[in-house]
């Protein structure tokens, strides 16, 4: 099987008037980017569009695993593109967005994934290294914001996703924490041979990760306002 994951040329999205362009970006098994930029420029927005939950304007190539996503999307296939996202994404969330009335097990288990595809080994091990044992019988609110992001990555990883998407997901932890989970994500996401596109706008934490990064850059056209996503560096 190809290691190309992510393939995308020419892809324009917009949300409430607001408009971007990336002009290109593939990733394979195991690679990860940074995406970062200035608040409300529309790294949410690229992120959702990845995500397959918005729908892109249009796209010269926009691939998932071979996949071609606009076509589905322009047949209306939305058990196809649900069947892609359950099967070949994983996503963590600011917030962890864990259930409220189901423990840390089944929050972590939480996925439309084939049972053939568990793995009891790898679960135990992203159980025992984010630190999960002593809290998997507990429900999210007896967990602190930290614990909850820890419990996301676990359950974002479980099934080995082809692309993980992270939004902003050390943005609610002290500077430290922070550190702390960003290493084991990316441990974790070469562990499982997934690829990452990374969302922060925190440079303190990014700037150090040398890792390829997608800046969006605020500007203006005869449209309107809109964002360009440039690369600072080589295109990966």
């Amino acid at each position: 099987m190809s290691t190309c994951v992510l393939d995308i040329q020419s892809l324009e999205g917009s949300r409430g008037g607001f408009r971007f362009l990336l002009p290109a970006m593939s990733l394979s098994s195991g690679q990860a980017i940074i995406v970062t930029g200035p608040s409300g420029c529309g790294k949410s927005t690229l992120l959702d569009i990845l995500g397959l939950i918005l729908q892109p304007g249009s796209a010269g190539t926009f691939q998932v695993r071979g996949i071609d996503i606009p076509a589905l999307w322009a047949s209306r296939r939305k058990d196809a593109l649900a069947r892609v996202r359950a099967e070949r994404l994983g996503y963590i969330l600011q917030t962890g967005g864990l259930l409220p009335f189901v423990d840390v097990l089944a929050n972590i288990r939480l996925s439309a994934r084939e049972a053939a595809v568990f793995d009891p080994a790898w679960e135990g091990y992203l159980v025992d290294v984010l630190g999960l044992r002593p809290l998997i019988s507990l429900m999210p609110s007896a967990l602190s914001i930290g614990e909850r992001q820890r419990v996301a990555v676990a359950r974002a990883l479980l099934y080995k996703p082809d692309l993980v998407l992270a939004d902003e997901p050390t943005a609610a932890l002290d500077p430290a924490r922070s550190a702390d989970v960003m290493a084991l994500l990316l441990e974790l996401v070469k562990a499982s041979g997934s690829a990452l596109v990374l969302v922060s706008h925190d440079q303190s934490l990014v700037g150090g990760m040398d890792l390829p990064t997608l800046v969006a850059l605020p500007a203006q056209d005869a449209s309107g306002p809109r964002t360009l996503f440039t690369w600072n560096g080589a295109c990966p």
